[in-house]
């Protein structure tokens, strides 16, 4: 089946969902060509699409699973505690109207790594969300940013959460999401917990 909507939207869900995917706990998984977004299913009896990579779209997806990979590998939090209750929390998990969800991965010594994904195809500006810290959250990856084919909607001097309580939680930021889109941040070092 295919997925819906433009080649733009097609290409913007397989970055979000990657980008979600990476972040969640567990173990990764991409099956052959999806890491440059093969349009034709795979086959055992030919080899894959490389021809596409001469798409810039495709290129840059392909650009973007190998900074999601190294990001991946620098984040600590996304892999130290992957089997331990103590490396996740829900931070939004009942926005469907908006299309939003939003979870915190920690590392062992409790740094935090937001990761918050909008799946619907409109951005959502000033969209607030419950931190269990005030501080700069820096904008790390972006699905959506221009050198990956995005729109470049974003956070690019991340976001300052101040001691605001928002949803049961001590402090509070406010957001620009990108559409069909996944944003990770780190809290600064020097506002951390």
């Amino acid at each position: 089946r295919k997925m819906p909507g433009d080649h733009w939207q097609q290409l913007a869900n397989v970055r979000a969902y990657l980008a979600y995917m990476w972040a969640h706990p567990g173990k990764q998984l991409l099956f052959m060509g999806q890491e440059f977004g093969q349009l034709s299913e795979w086959s055992e009896e030919r080899g894959l699409d490389w021809w596409i990579l001469d798409q810039p779209t495709h290129r840059q997806l392909a650009e973007f699973v190998g900074q999601l990979n190294r990001s991946y590998r620098s984040a600590p939090q996304l892999w130290q505690l992957d089997d331990d209750a103590a490396g996740f929390e829900w931070v939004e998990g009942g926005a469907a109207a908006e299309n939003v969800i939003a979870f915190l991965r920690y590392d062992r010594e409790r740094q935090p790594l937001l990761c918050v994904v909008n799946f619907a195809g409109r951005p959502h500006d000033g969209f607030r969300l419950g931190l269990p810290f005030a501080g700069r959250w820096r904008e790390v990856l972006n699905s959506d940013a221009a050198e990956f084919g995005g729109s470049g909607v974003g956070n690019p001097h991340g976001v300052v959460a101040t001691d605001d309580p928002w949803a049961g939680r001590p402090a509070s930021g406010v957001f620009a999401l990108p559409p069909l889109a996944a944003v990770w941040f780190t809290l600064d070092q020097t506002d951390g917990p």
